[in-house]
């Protein structure tokens, strides 16, 4: 079954692309069009499109905003498609949004309003983009800390061809092909998408559509996952752990998501205070996906609170083994940055390994220059080296 083509009610006719270059129909080697769900984010249109402007067009589908953006952007030449969705469904907005743009396109690119790409983008999709290829998987920076570092990675793959595809799940929605040639995927390298969300604005319309999603697909192992992750959000530890040790019984799952399930088991029960079963359900976390660092550093931080140092301390050196990245799911900033050196030097000074005490410390210095207990804590590990 295709994406049924829809059409709104057309709220623009840019006369001329604001964004685009003149002299041009479009800017490379293949037709590449944004495409976007929006609601109440003005403040954001302009940077968005500024953005964007790469692409040959924008196509934006509002879903009801109530504030000046959509004047905003009709003030920057974007398509703008006037859309009311009711019931509301994440999928269902997505797949109109994407009926809406041209069918001649080449490669189209869902964003949402509040993310900007690094410069340089479309060239660098052009380049990576070939015959035959179906879609396109780059990083996507879900959270940044305030020096514009990342604080959460993971890698997303929303470039895709215009026909092949379609958006399912009420939430937390995803494209799936649909096409009936050979599926072909390819890796933009340097493609880069970064999340600069409105931080003001509620989570509170997620668990209703979650629970209405989980139940109406019962079997899927997302829907359930994400459920289990949004009662841990919400702090009902019990039904977070109900939701995921159900999630875990289903199919089709795969690892590196099945031993996050199991680290926010294992958080769930460190809130109620059941640190035996947390140490067990992170210790399954690192079997279940033994390459990626979240697990230890989370026991790690457990056992940091917990002053169980020998723990703390082997869980750090664990980690620190591994020098890449998942390529397959969200990475913890904290998993990354200073945090493990840190850790590992409190615990290593505390276990009287005093050398590596100092070379954790240090390191931990040089990422964090500018965290004053860090500081200090360098100070007291140098002094007792020398002693």
């Amino acid at each position: 079954m295709g994406i049924q083509n829809r059409r709104g009610a057309l709220c623009i006719v840019p006369r001329r692309l604001i964004f685009s270059r003149k002299g041009r129909k479009h800017l490379g080697r293949y037709k590449i069009y944004v495409y976007a769900i929006c609601k109440n984010e003005e403040k954001f249109v302009d940077r968005w499109v500024d953005s964007m402007s790469e692409a040959d067009g924008l196509y934006v589908t509002d879903t009801g905003s109530t504030d000046g953006t959509v004047d905003r952007l009709k003030n920057r030449g974007v398509h703008v498609f006037c859309e009311k969705i009711e019931p509301w469904r994440f999928d269902r907005a997505r797949n109109i949004s994407l009926s809406h743009v041209p069918g001649d396109a080449d490669i189209c690119v869902c964003t949402d309003v509040d993310e900007v790409f690094d410069p340089g983008w479309r060239e660098k999709l052009e380049q990576a983009w070939k015959p035959g290829t179906k879609q396109a998987k780059y990083l996507f920076n879900w959270s940044l800390k305030e020096d514009g570092t990342p604080n959460g990675q993971m890698f997303t793959s929303k470039a895709h061809t215009r026909h092949d595809f379609e958006w399912r799940h009420a939430i937390h929605e995803w494209l799936y092909y649909i096409g009936k040639d050979p599926y072909e995927i390819i890796f933009v390298e340097g493609m880069v998408l970064n999340h600069l969300p409105d931080k003001s604005k509620s989570r509170g319309n997620y668990l209703p559509l979650l629970e209405m999603a989980a139940e109406e697909e019962p079997d899927s192992p997302r829907m359930a996952y994400y459920l289990g992750r949004e009662y841990m959000y919400t702090q009902q530890w019990n039904k977070c752990i109900a939701t995921l040790k159900r999630y875990l019984s289903l199919p089709n799952a795969f690892k590196e998501e099945r031993a996050a399930a199991m680290r926010w088991i294992a958080a769930s029960y460190a809130a109620l205070g059941d640190n035996k079963q947390a140490y067990s359900w992170y210790y399954r976390a690192i079997a279940e996906a033994p390459d990626m660092r979240d697990a230890y550093i989370e026991l790690a931080r457990l056992a940091y609170r917990l002053a169980d140092w020998p723990c703390l301390y082997h869980m750090v050196e664990a980690a620190l083994k591994i020098k890449e990245p998942c390529t397959v799911f969200y990475n913890q900033g904290y998993a990354w940055d200073h945090t493990p050196y840190d850790l590992g030097s409190i615990a290593a000074f505390y276990i009287g390994a005093k050398e590596r005490s100092l070379e954790l410390v240090r390191r931990a210095a040089e990422l964090a220059p500018d965290d004053e207990r860090i500081k200090r804590n360098l100070e007291i590990i140098e002094r007792a080296a020398k002693g």
